[in-house]
This record gives structure tokens, sequence and C-alpha cells, in this order.
């Protein structure tokens, strides 16, 4: 019995068919995609990479670090010691000179102002330091 009919009777029963063409399309499309992107997939470019006798000593170092701390005050530590501005200069130019040029990692409390941390940004960019990290954990001296 089709589901088109106008024939209506009282004891008609639904079409037990299930119509498989569709699923069978369906299947042959994913078929045929995997077919052709497998092998772009399983492809291997062979590159012949030079060698090399690298040594431990040709690595270059890590560069020293210097901690810098400003708590809630701005009072300056540098490396867990207390120093003025003039000795924040000094210290900075000095360090600037180093080779390679360390680190600066920016340790400062959560109520210390903004214009503060600035100008010890500046300080250290007008002295040559570029390299500044800053660390969320102030730890007093």
């Amino acid at each position: 019995m089709a589901f088109g009919s106008f024939h209506h009777s009282r004891h008609a029963q639904p079409m037990a068919e299930i119509n498989t063409t569709p699923l069978v399309d369906v299947m042959l499309v994913l078929l045929v995609i995997f077919m052709i992107t497998l092998p772009l997939i399983t492809h291997r470019l062979a590159v012949d990479l030079p060698e090399t006798d690298a040594d431990a000593q040709t690595t270059p170092e890590k560069p020293a670090r210097v901690e810098l701390g400003i708590d809630a005050r701005g009072q300056l530590f540098w490396d867990g010691v207390a120093l003025s501005e003039t000795d924040l200069e000094l210290r900075l130019q000095a360090a600037a000179r180093q080779k390679p040029k360390p680190e600066l990692h920016l340790h400062a409390d959560k109520s210390t102002p903004y214009q503060r941390l600035a100008e010890v940004m500046a300080a250290a960019q007008r002295n040559g330091l570029n390299r500044i990290g800053f660390i969320t954990e102030f730890r007093t001296p």
C-alpha cells in the first residue's frame, strides 16, 4: 500500500518497508570523501635535516635576574635590601652594563600606586633594561 493512496479503508496498515536508498546514497558519498582525503592525511614528506655538533658550551646562558620590590608606601627593595631613588638609578645603570643584560622582576604590593610603578619602569627603560617581568606576589624583606 502506498502513502499517497486515495483509498481509505478501515483496516489499512502502515507501510512496514524502510526506504534504504537515501541511507545508501549518504554512505557512498562518505566513502568517496574518505577515499579522497585518506591519502592526503597519511602522506609524509621526507626532509633531510642538517646535523650539527652542538656543545653545551655554545648554548646561550640565561641572563641574571634583578629582583626589585615596591611596597605599599613606594619604598624600593633591590634583591631584598632597601634603597633610595638615587641608589636605584646607579644600580640600574650598573645592571644595564652587564653582558647579557639582566631581567628586571618587579614585585609590587597590591596597594602600590600605579604612578610609582610607572616611574620605576620608566627609570629601568631609561637606563637600558627593557626586559621587565611582573611578579604578582610581594615578598617583604
